[in-house]
């Protein structure tokens, strides 16, 4: 008897003052990862992008790409890409969500020919760059993203390399 008692003090204890954690509004999460479905799907390279969001008008963050096909007519073969994105909507209540202007630096490595129609000299690159892209962002309640993206930037510095980088993809991702 002594035994029963014990267990159901213990039961009721552990399930009897449980409480169920608050989950957050998917408007009071401020992290999104996403990943570039166009470069994922046209050519093996993987684009991740990690966005902290500051404010409702303000967020911050990092693209990673990773070439995965050395041998394919893409230019770059790694790259690291900081942003800052300025949000304009109407609506002030749904935060890091429409229409965005995005100032963006990147660091970019790769090979490069400095003509088309001569592919035999082909040297490999590292370069710096400064950009401006336009997109426009959309979520729903369980935190669901999607992302259009184009952007374009001017390299700096000399030698053999690309004197203007695009940046731009379609961006499916999740906000926590």
């Amino acid at each position: 008897m002594k035994n029963i008692l014990v267990i159901i003090v213990l039961f009721v204890s552990v399930f009897g003052f449980g409480q169920e954690k608050d989950k957050v509004s998917v408007f009071g999460r401020k992290h999104e990862i996403k990943i570039g479905a166009i470069h994922l799907l046209v050519a093996p390279i993987l684009e991740g992008t990690y966005e902290h969001i500051y404010s409702k008008d303000l967020t911050y963050g990092a693209s990673l790409l990773i070439n995965l096909n050395n041998k394919d007519y893409y230019d770059e073969e790694f790259s690291v890409t900081p942003f800052v994105r300025f949000y304009f909507q109407e609506t002030k209540e749904y935060g890091a969500q429409g229409f965005f202007v995005e100032g963006f630096a990147k660091y970019l490595s790769g090979k490069y020919s400095p003509s088309i129609f001569n592919n035999t000299q082909i040297k490999p690159y590292s370069a710096g760059a400064l950009g401006l892209g336009l997109g426009k962002k959309w979520f729903n309640s369980s935190g669901f993203v999607f992302e259009t993206l184009v952007g374009i930037g001017r390299t700096i510095g000399g030698g053999d390399r690309p004197d203007v980088i695009f940046r731009g993809d379609i961006g499916l991702g999740y906000r926590f």
